[in-house]
């Protein structure tokens, strides 16, 4: 069973909006949309553009460096679904975000 680490609080990350967190040493991208919080790995696949500082339109998080396209809550690439990013399962309980890596 995975064992899940709090990362954030679900205050702290605004409805539509990004999170950047670190657990250990690996950097994830928080999205939280239509009431759910999604974990995605920090970095796009393209050239390492660091994902929460890119926009988020509904499910749809665009790289800020070159706009790669990938859906929150499955890492698929918009354009080529063969490239994924990966995901993160999340839980939230009493107000904290938790991630299993």
């Amino acid at each position: 069973m995975a064992e899940y680490e709090m990362v954030a609080r679900l205050d702290e990350i605004e409805p539509g909006s990004l999170a950047c967190v670190k657990v250990g040493e690996t950097e994830l991208a928080l999205a939280r949309v239509d009431g759910e919080v999604y974990a995605v790995q920090g970095h796009c696949l393209h050239l390492q553009g660091p994902l929460c500082e890119g926009r988020l339109d509904g499910h749809v998080l665009s790289c800020p460096w070159h706009g790669w396209q990938y859906d929150v809550r499955s890492g698929e690439n918009e354009f080529d679904r063969a490239i994924v990013l990966e995901t993160y399962p999340v839980k939230v309980e009493d107000g904290e975000v938790r991630v299993a890596l």
